[in-house]
């Protein structure tokens, strides 16, 4: 008899734990396994990739209403008699603005976002958080399933939570997975009353999609004459770091140096980093080209690919770009070494903008070098597809 597995994320906009996700969807073996997946957003840039038969569950009308803009959310909960529903919309508004830290404040509106969903009547095997936070609290509290499972995707220490309020959630998992050998350790320390629930499973990654996918479209840069195309995808957060890109692509302009850095992403820190630009004349330089479904065409032909991240999980990005032969450069990020081997398939530099500009001049102008780097990425196969056994094993278990 088929297995009934929940997964449970915020929506599938782009992010490396959304396209992990769907990759995992896409490898999952359908005739064991009935899956529906819980989106608080039905949208985002990986929805049309979502595997046929998996079920999207419906939101409930109370967190519909939850989720319209303050006035009219709680003009219509009161209509409906939601009296309860009504006062904690207003105090999550309240919470929203007035904690600044983006993680804690996830974490401090969650009883009160709560209070708009009921529990799920079906009964699941297993109910999977796929991502920090929200996605862990539901599956706790409004989901019945034989065995509750989470994914941490970064580096705990630095996402900025508080400990004490994720400890109690924690205690009712039976597994907590994480992507890096970097991140099972951070969480170890953070949580040692947790450890024997930990485990790591890498982000699944198919090197035959992504390989088919990069043929899509030819020409993505328009590239000019002897220019060197440099790409970055990364969210438009300050977690990315990519203000030490602007400075970077503005200093390598200055040694005259010819080339355009484009980046692949969206997020809250567009109007800032649009400014950036401006300020420093960087617009035909440095590209914010926003979303992409298909980034792999672009990926193919850059150059070079550069990561200016602060903090890390396992990025997939970088995944990706090895998988693609890309000479690599990334900031010494706490899970940086979880990826690259400096000098061998990648660079490691200091993270500021000097290190970065070293790293790239290193890489555009000693041609052995990225032969090397190349060449040894060739000779290694990156798939991961085989890593859905590890989730058909928690599920077993």
């Amino acid at each position: 008899m088929k297995k009934n597995i929940l997964f449970v994320i915020p929506s599938l906009a782009a992010g490396g734990g959304e396209k992990s996700l769907v990759s995992l969807l896409n490898q999952m073996d359908y005739d064991r396994y009935n899956v529906d997946l819980f989106l608080f957003h039905h949208d985002g840039l990986f929805m049309e990739y979502l595997p046929k038969q998996v079920n999207i569950l419906p939101l409930p009308e109370e967190y519909q209403l939850f989720s319209k803009p303050l006035f009219k959310s709680v003009t219509a909960l009161l209509m409906k008699g939601k009296l309860q529903i009504a006062w904690n919309r207003v105090w999550f508004a309240i919470k929203n603005r007035i904690i600044q830290n983006v993680s804690k404040r996830e974490q401090y509106s969650w009883k009160h976002l709560s209070s708009s969903f009921n529990n799920l009547d079906k009964y699941y095997d297993a109910a999977i958080g796929f991502l920090e936070k929200t996605s862990i609290y539901y599956c706790v509290e409004k989901v019945n399933a034989n065995r509750k499972i989470g994914w941490i995707h970064n580096d705990y220490d630095k996402l900025g939570m508080n400990p004490e309020f994720d400890l109690p959630y924690f205690n009712q998992l039976n597994k907590i997975v994480t992507v890096s050998e970097e991140c099972a350790n951070v969480f170890k320390k953070r949580f040692p009353d947790q450890k024997d629930k930990v485990d790591l499973m890498y982000n699944v990654v198919s090197p035959k999609m992504i390989h088919q996918m990069a043929q899509e479209q030819t020409d993505v840069f328009q590239r000019r004459k002897e220019e060197v195309i440099i790409l970055t995808i990364a969210r438009l957060h300050p977690q990315k770091g990519l203000e030490l890109a602007v400075e970077s692509c503005k200093e390598l302009i200055n040694k005259g140096y010819k080339i355009r850095w484009f980046v692949i992403g969206e997020g809250d820190e567009r109007e800032k980093l649009t400014k950036l630009i401006n300020k420093n004349k960087l617009e035909q330089s440095f590209i914010l080209l926003g979303l992409k479904a298909n980034p792999y065409p672009y990926l193919k032909q850059a150059d070079l690919y550069v990561q200016t991240s602060r903090f890390e999980g396992k990025s997939i990005a970088i995944d990706e770009a090895k998988i693609l032969h890309k000479p690599i450069i990334v900031t010494n990020f706490s899970t940086a070494r979880d990826q690259i081997t400096d000098g061998h398939d990648g660079l490691i530099v200091t993270m500021n903008g000097k290190g970065v500009v070293a790293g790239i001049e290193k890489v555009i102008t000693k041609k052995e070098l990225q032969g090397t780097l190349i060449n040894n990425l060739k000779k290694v196969y990156l798939g991961t597809e085989e890593e859905v056994n590890k989730l058909y094993a928690y599920i077993a278990r």
